[in-house]
């Protein structure tokens, strides 16, 4: 998920796994994005790309303001923000307590592979 967030040049990428500390979900996933219709193009590409792996969405909100999109996979939520969105709802301060992982570092690698072999 965080990859196809990337492929649209997501910023901050992270994953919170609250998997001991929610029953709503395992891990949450939070990115930044410039623009309204980045948030949209980034939430878009999550969903499409989910969608093509067999995953179901169960709900979305906010696409249609572009601020803050919310994604609900079941077991993994994404959140897509603007950056003063993003610093008002502070999840990673309210969800302190989760193991956070900055996924650009890593996802950067393999969002280049499929995007070359894309063009292939």
């Amino acid at each position: 998920m965080a990859g196809f967030a990337l492929e649209k040049q997501a910023e901050k990428v992270i994953i919170l796994n609250v998997k001991k500390l929610s029953s709503v979900a395992d891990y949450l996933i939070v990115c930044s994005a410039q623009s309204d219709r980045q948030v949209q193009a980034i939430a878009n590409a999550i969903i499409d790309g989910i969608g093509k792996e067999g995953e179901r969405l169960f709900g979305a909100e906010g696409m249609e303001e572009g601020r803050w999109a919310l994604l609900d996979f079941n077991d993994v939520v994404a959140h897509v923000f603007l950056d003063p969105a993003r610093v008002f709802y502070d999840l990673e301060g309210l969800w302190a307590e989760a193991p956070l992982v900055e996924v650009k570092d890593r996802v950067k690698a393999a969002v280049g592979r499929r995007q070359k072999k894309s063009r292939e």
